[in-house]
């Protein structure tokens, strides 16, 4: 796996956000975790998370309550070695809710282009779902596949 490494221009930025979402929809948390420092610190809502082996049990948690787990990311800014991105994921719970949950987060980066620091803010809204909007097979979102501005979110 080929990472992008600070600094970041407005396309190895973008690039950087689809291989996050390429890897987030993948749902498997070791792969996810490879992009990560050993000592990267996050918050995810209220959770703190420090290290490569307490993102994966995350990760593991997260993907085994969060069924069919769809997501989008889209760049909002960027600097030298950091990048604020937008996101939404769509899922549904073990009794058939659907969900939308709508994010922003934060990202750091060490000169190897592995992510240091993390912050994401993330609201969930229960939708029905007939008012879900990604709807590819599980897996990588298809090229082709509407992002979050052209979807109106």
């Amino acid at each position: 796996m080929k990472l992008l490494v600070p600094p970041f221009t407005q396309e190895s930025a973008a690039a950087k956000i689809r291989m996050a979402e390429d890897g987030w929809n993948s749902r498997d948390p070791q792969r996810v975790s490879l992009v990560y420092t050993e000592d990267s610190l996050w918050r995810n809502r209220s959770e703190f998370i420090a290290g490569r082996a307490e993102i994966v049990d995350f990760l593991a948690r997260k993907w085994s309550r969060e069924l069919e787990y769809r997501l989008i990311k889209e760049l909002w800014s960027f600097t030298d070695n950091r990048i604020a991105v937008r996101f939404a994921y769509e899922w549904r719970d073990d009794s058939g809710n659907w969900f939308r949950s709508y994010a922003n987060e934060n990202w750091e980066f060490n000169p190897d282009g592995l992510m240091q620091r993390r912050f994401a803010s993330i609201n969930d809204v229960p939708i029905c779902e007939s008012d879900r909007k990604f709807h590819w097979p599980l897996g990588r979102r298809p090229d082709d596949h509407p992002g979050l501005t052209e979807l109106g979110l």
